[in-house]
């Protein structure tokens, strides 16, 4: 296994779920320290915890968002649903810090006796009939019946298994996150603001208000040299003129560092004999989507090596169970990045739309998406099939 985010983790944990030997290498030190901002997950991906294990764990980590509510720049309520979830579902999304999300996976696939390895940034493969061999910037070499690649949307697996595979390139959005302190936000509800110069969103976690500043910005920003105090004092002139998130920027307390969105067209080859790419590295889907189809991707690996009895045909069943549903939401997902950067008078055309769409469509329309159930449970013994204790 290549990558120790969210992919790379629930992917560990799925696959020793089915009795499969597993080696996670990691490139950074803490694979699971308090990186970037916070992340949703949807009743999909949450049922997919729940057959991996782990689910009491992360939502223990999180807040429970049973609802969301959409607004104009000018503060006028769009719409009013439940949040990542259809509305007889008792399951709510949960949102939680990105790092607790993976600490939780990596705790789990530990426990589920994976073995994590850090420190190792991946350079090279090498596939041969029998298997496949991973080396490494420190001169470390390992060989496997199988390599899967979770190494995100910069995926060097990606590269490697097809010269001619899509680079991500900037989406004209980039984001600011921050932590605040303030009165008078709603618990349980996950709020955005389609404001003048990106989405706002923001919702309450405890004692804290959590806030997402997503700008529209055409040409990509220059991180380099650039102070927090500069990044805040910039998101407070573009959104100034909104009056909630303008309070909520104004509480901060506490900024994560600017995050680029990066979009990747759609990668052709998702896997070769033995090799396989999951979550960002095979499919970056954005939409609040990235980390339920992560673990979904993990699952359904997990179950096509138990059912199928060679691992290229478990790949070939994987990549045909999971590339519909990627394709589908990636439609979803561009449309989702094009509300986010419209002009003055898109955005008020968008508004008028939206106020008659999200009350009599918006539950219609999504409810492919939330109501995925995981293929079966994987149950956890040893099987006869002779992959079953590979090295991943």
């Amino acid at each position: 296994m290549i990558g120790g985010g969210v992919a790379g983790a629930a992917t560990a944990l799925a696959l020793r779920r089915a009795s499969v030997k597993v080696t996670l290498y990691e490139a950074y030190e803490d694979p699971a320290g308090e990186v970037g901002s916070f992340v949703s997950l949807a009743t999909n991906g949450l049922r997919g915890l729940d057959v991996l294990g782990c689910l009491p764990e992360v939502q223990a980590a999180g807040v429970d968002i049973p609802r969301q509510r959409m607004w104009s720049a000018g503060g006028y309520l769009l719409g009013d649903v439940p949040r990542g979830r259809r509305r007889d579902d008792t399951l709510h999304s949960v949102t939680l810090m990105r790092g607790r999300l993976v600490a939780a996976l990596r705790d789990a696939a530990l426990d589920a006796g994976a073995e994590i390895v850090t420190g190792e940034r991946l350079t090279a493969v090498t596939e041969t009939p029998d298997g496949v061999l991973a080396g490494f910037a420190s001169g470390r070499r390992d060989t496997a019946d199988l390599l899967v690649a979770a190494d995100g949307i910069w995926s060097t697996v990606r590269g490697l298994i097809d010269p001619a595979a899509p680079r991500p390139e900037y989406a004209g959005l980039y984001a600011v996150s921050g932590v605040s302190k303030m009165e008078g936000v709603e618990p349980g509800v996950f709020n955005m603001t389609f404001a003048r110069n990106g989405a706002f969103i923001h919702l309450t976690a405890g004692d804290e208000v959590w806030w997402s500043a997503q700008i529209a910005e055409p040409d990509e920003p220059d991180r380099h040299d650039v102070s927090h105090e500069q990044w805040l004092r910039r998101t407070k002139e573009l959104y100034a003129k909104e009056a909630v998130p303008s309070a909520v920027i104004a509480a901060t307390t506490r900024l994560q560092p600017a995050v680029l969105f990066h979009a990747l067209d759609p990668v052709p080859t998702w896997h070769t004999d033995r090799v396989v790419l999951i979550g960002d590295a095979a499919h970056p889907v954005g939409a609040g989507q990235g980390a339920s189809m992560a673990i979904e991707d993990a699952i359904a690996l997990a179950v096509a090596l138990q059912r199928e009895p060679t691992i290229t045909a478990a790949l070939v069943t994987y990549d045909a169970a999971r590339r519909p549903r990627i394709r589908k939401l990636l439609g979803a997902a561009e449309d989702n990045r094009d509300a986010k950067k419209a002009g003055p008078v898109k955005r008020r055309l968008q508004a008028l739309l939206m106020r008659v769409f999200v009350p009599l469509f918006y539950e219609k329309a999504t409810a492919w998406l939330y109501s995925h159930e995981p293929t079966h449970p994987l149950p956890d013994h040893t099987t006869t099939h002779g992959y079953r204790t590979l090295k991943a």
